[in-house]
Formats: structure tokens, C-alpha cells, sequence
């Protein structure tokens, strides 16, 4: 739907804002560009994407987040999902596979997880679907474990406590997911979607391992054992994650929806005439 309204604003002669969310550029913004009064770009790596004479009106204001995620507090997440038996001397790690899981990062983690919960403390957010199962294997593991995992189907309002409880987090790569790890500056471990579009997702995870925020886990190496030998040396070393979290924080744009604001401001609606 972008296109057709894009060029209706062009032959309407009015002002067209087009806004990239990822760190390439997707097909519709890449038909648009040459068409747009002013382009928003989340990353300075989408810039060299477009065509040359468009870059003059292009500006990175990165992806605007949800102001709640900056209000989180580690305290409340302990409250508000009953972790009594978490170590407040082991890391916590968050894992989500988006609102309705991911079947293949709740199988990489349940063929790493006694290994995880023996290095850390563990929030598993893994869909609906996957729930029973899971919390049926999170009842098999010793007591003291067991204590240490908190397994649900979906985080709803705590999700910035959450976040701001978490020391690492696991997850996909979408836009969305990006811009809030970075605005935070969360170290993470992706696992970027496959069969997203224009394989997005994977050169969002390439992009914040290329800057050291982040370790991406590809095709073939989405597995067990090399999400265990991903995440072991970040477990292990708070000064890795702290430079991880500065490096994410260097990329991120908490400032985003303000920028983008101000860019829809500058260029203004022309007065029609009478």
C-alpha cells in the first residue's frame, strides 16, 4: 500500500516523508526514494543504499520505541513475576521469540537450558503454543533450578521491568526488537527470522555484530550448541557485556520519535490555492 500512496502525494504535489525501519532498505522505500520531499533513516548504514541524488534529503532519526520501555525498574520485574528464587549474584538472561514464540529458539534453549540455568537466571517467554510443554519440562528440573527459570507464554506491561532486569537478551531481529535494545543499550544474542522479508532480519543481527553490540546466529549456525558457545563468553565476562552495552547504546536513538517528529514538522503543508 506504501507505493500507490506515495506517488499519489507526488502527482498531488504534496510533501512525502518515507521512513526506513531496518538497517537496509526495503523494496517500497527503494521505489519511493527518488519521489520523497525527505527521508528518515533508523541507521547511518542505510544511507550509502540510496540513490545518490536522494542522500542530500535524507536524515537518521532511527526508529522510534514506546516511551514506557525507558521507565522499567529491575526491582518490579522481581515483584511482578514472582522470581523467588532468582541469584542476585548470577546475570539474568531474557528470551523472546516475539509475541507468539518461536518454535526454533525454544528448541535451541531447551537443548542448552540445564547448562544456562547452572550460569545464570532465566525469564523464557515462549508463546501460547509452547507453554504446556514447556512448563511441563521446567517441572522436571532440580529444585534449585527450577527456581531460577521463570517460563510464560507472554510479557505483557512488565516487559520494561523486564528489560531493564536483563543482563543479555536472546531473541530475533525485527526493527522493532532493534531499535529497543539499542535505545536501552542491551547486549543480545540474535537469531534472525529466515523467511523475513527481503532477509531483514539477518542484516539487522550482521549490523549490531559488526559494531560489537550483539552476537548473530544465522542459518546453519541457529543451533544448541553454538547459541551455548555464543552466549558462554558473554555469561562469563561483565566487562564483555558492558562493552557490548555501550556499543548498543551508541547505535541506539532513544530521541527517535522526536526526530521523526521534527522531520514531518520541517517540511510542512503547502496552502492550496483558491
Amino acid at each position: 500500500m506504501a507505493v500507490p500512496i506515495g506517488l499519489a502525494a507526488k502527482l498531488c504535489r504534496r510533501p512525502l516523508v518515507i521512513h526506513e525501519q531496518t538497517v537496509r532498505l526495503g523494496l517500497a522505500n527503494r521505489a519511493l526514494a527518488r519521489a520523497a520531499t525527505r527521508i528518515a533513516v533508523s541507521s547511518e548504514s542505510t544511507l550509502p543504499l540510496l540513490p545518490d541524488a536522494t542522500r542530500a534529503h535524507a536524515v537518521v532519526t532511527g526508529n522510534p520505541v514506546r516511551p514506557e520501555v525507558f521507565a522499567g525498574r529491575r526491582e518490579r520485574a522481581v515483584a511482578a513475576l514472582g522470581l523467588r528464587g532468582f541469584s542476585p549474584l548470577l546475570p539474568t538472561v531474557y528470551i523472546t521469540g516475539g509475541a507468539q514464540g518461536s518454535v526454533q529458539i525454544n528448541t535451541m534453549i531447551r537443548e542448552t537450558l540445564p547448562w544456562l540455568l547452572f550460569n545464570a537466571n532465566v525469564i523464557h517467554q515462549c508463546g501460547s503454543t509452547s507453554i504446556e510443554e514447556a512448563g511441563r519440562y521446567a517441572e522436571q528440573l532440580p529444585a534449585d533450578q527450577r527456581g531460577r527459570y521463570h517460563v510464560t507464554a507472554f510479557v505483557g506491561p512488565e516487559l520494561p521491568d523486564v528489560l531493564a532486569l536483563a543482563d543479555l537478551v536472546i531473541a530475533r531481529s525485527g526493527a522493532g526488537t532493534i531499535a529497543e535494545l539499542t535505545a536501552l543499550g542491551k547486549p543480545s544474542v540474535l537469531i534472525p527470522l529466515a523467511s523475513s522479508a527481503g532477509n531483514e532480519q539477518e542484516h539487522n543481527a550482521l549490523y549490531l555484530q559488526g559494531s560489537g553490540a550483539a552476537t548473530a546466529l544465522v542459518k546453519a549456525e541457529a543451533t544448541g550448541e553454538r547459541l551455548r558457545h555464543a552466549v558462554a563468553p558473554i555469561l562469563a565476562s561483565p566487562e564483555l557485556r558492558a562493552r557490548m552495552a555501550r556499543s548498543a547504546r551508541e547505535l541506539g536513538r532513544p530521541d527517535a520519535a522526536e526526530r521523526l517528529t521534527d522531520v514531518l514538522l520541517s517540511v510542512g503543508v503547502p496552502q492550496q490555492r483558491r
